[in-house]
């Protein structure tokens, strides 16, 4: 099942929702400080691209300086990221087949609004077996 919601999710909404998290994560990548912005632009753009079977958990070892890039996030590219989600899970919840769609758009608005100190993981494991590092 989760493969067809997969499927489908990436033919009406998780292409696009990847472009723009590639577009700002190329833009962020142009100044050597916005690296860091952009490679989390490009991973979250992976998982909105394919993102049943997945969910985020906070990591553990993300401090002040998450927090930090969090609010430059917040002003460089999540609101427009989340203001994405909103309305492609807006445009998903108006037919009732669309519904299942519009779930997982409204539940990457956290996301794209802060992404640091955040990984994600499989959904089978989100609190069991992690990388060490």
């Amino acid at each position: 099942m989760r493969t067809v919601l997969n499927v489908i999710w990436l033919v009406l909404c998780g292409l696009w929702l990847c472009l723009g998290y590639f577009l700002a994560g190329l833009i962020l990548c142009i100044t050597i400080i916005g690296i860091p912005f952009g490679i989390a632009a490009f991973r979250i753009g992976i998982y909105a691209l394919w993102p049943f079977g997945y969910t985020t958990v906070e990591r553990r070892d993300a401090g002040t300086g998450s927090l930090v890039g969090n609010v430059l996030w917040l002003v460089l590219a999540g609101w427009w990221l989340a203001l994405g989600h909103i309305v492609t899970g807006i445009a998903l919840a108006i037919t009732i087949i669309g519904i299942p769609l519009a779930i997982p758009n409204f539940k990457l608005i956290p996301l794209s609004l802060m992404p640091l100190g955040r990984e994600i993981v499989p959904s089978d494991e989100p609190f069991g077996a992690r990388r060490v590092r």
